[in-house]
């Protein structure tokens, strides 16, 4: 069979056949009277070989090593080129997600899009000087695409740097929430924290809504995290996590300010109060437990409270005692 028809049987063209006969791939079996190549049935199986194997992301040296060579191992070089696809997966993954990220910009000029890489490349950078001043710019000059905030401010191990990072995603709307929502989920503690951190910090009725169902994340961190929040924006279902925390000693100064701003409204007051009253009464709490209790009583107003003070002020444990006592004086001086 002459080239012309081997490259239409084979879709080689006649050109790359006449290659692999230069590399000595594929040589053709004879020559016609007229001198032309002429291609065998084996010549032909080989070709469709060699293009097979190309198909695979073998160059044609390996190409020719495979067929040729009766010590090589198929499949060293088949984990190789798993391990090579994989890398390129890897980069043009990155690439496509560089570009999605710049076109949710909306650039409208080239220097946009430079100022968009310059600042992506930044926020990467191994220098927290360049991140912090990255995060900061995209703010006050070009804006950086939401979602490679969130990346960032999820990954980010700098507090000053994650500080910033917040502080341009809280500017940047509620955008970034579903993303965050996301990282509340995360196998990784320190992501889940910088995820509720972050969420704190955005002044949204979605982000007080993703904080509601933080509440009941399996991560005793975030819940601390969520009530603490909810308890500044006046929302009465962190009242359980907080007195929890008062109990157990964690962040309890902030915790117990967290009820004494809810009990600024009427209506909380006294059930927060004889929330505090149940928990000292319930003979779980330690003494120390019992006297930081007795302690976020002081600023929560009404005669539930002034009740219970009342009450402690005799209470067996010494300390307990004085505290409600002194508490008790402050009020009545009021």
């Amino acid at each position: 069979m002459l080239i012309g028809d081997v490259a239409r049987q084979s879709g080689v063209s006649a050109r790359m056949l006449r290659h692999y006969d230069s590399l000595g791939l594929v040589r053709p079996t004879g020559r016609s009277g007229a001198g032309y190549r002429e291609y065998s049935s084996e010549d032909i199986r080989r070709i469709f070989h060699i293009e097979s194997l190309r198909s695979l992301g073998l160059s044609l040296r390996e190409v020719g090593r495979a067929l040729d060579d009766p010590g090589f191992t198929p499949s060293e070089l088949v984990d190789d080129l798993i391990r090579q696809t994989r890398e390129r997966i890897a980069a043009e993954t990155e690439l496509l997600t560089r570009l999605r990220r710049i076109g949710a910009v909306e650039p409208t000029s080239w220097e946009d899009v430079l100022q968009i890489v310059a600042l992506l490349q930044s926020l990467g950078s191994k220098s927290a000087g360049k991140r912090q001043r990255a995060a900061l710019s995209s703010v006050e000059e070009v804006p950086v695409p939401v979602e490679a905030l969130v990346e960032a401010v999820l990954s980010e191990t700098d507090p000053n740097v994650a500080g910033a990072l917040r502080w341009a995603l809280a500017q940047s709307g509620d955008g970034g929430l579903a993303l965050l929502a996301e990282g509340l989920g995360s196998p990784v503690a320190e992501v889940r924290k910088r995820a509720v951190q972050s969420i704190t910090e955005i002044p949204d009725g979605e982000a007080t809504a993703l904080l509601r169902d933080a509440l009941a994340n399996p991560d005793i961190a975030v819940r601390r995290y969520a009530a603490l929040a909810l308890g500044a924006r006046g929302v009465a279902d962190a009242v359980p996590t907080l007195i929890d925390m008062v109990v157990e000693g964690t962040n309890d100064v902030d915790a117990a300010d967290a009820l004494s701003a809810l009990a600024s409204r009427p209506a909380l007051a006294d059930r927060i109060a004889a929330r505090l009253v149940d928990r000292l009464a319930h003979g779980t709490a330690g003494p120390s437990a019992r006297r930081r209790l007795t302690q976020a009583l002081a600023d929560i107003p009404g005669t539930t409270a002034s009740r219970a003070l009342a009450d402690l002020s005799h209470d067996e444990d010494r300390a307990v005692a004085l505290t409600a006592a002194y508490i008790l004086g402050i009020r009545d001086a009021r």
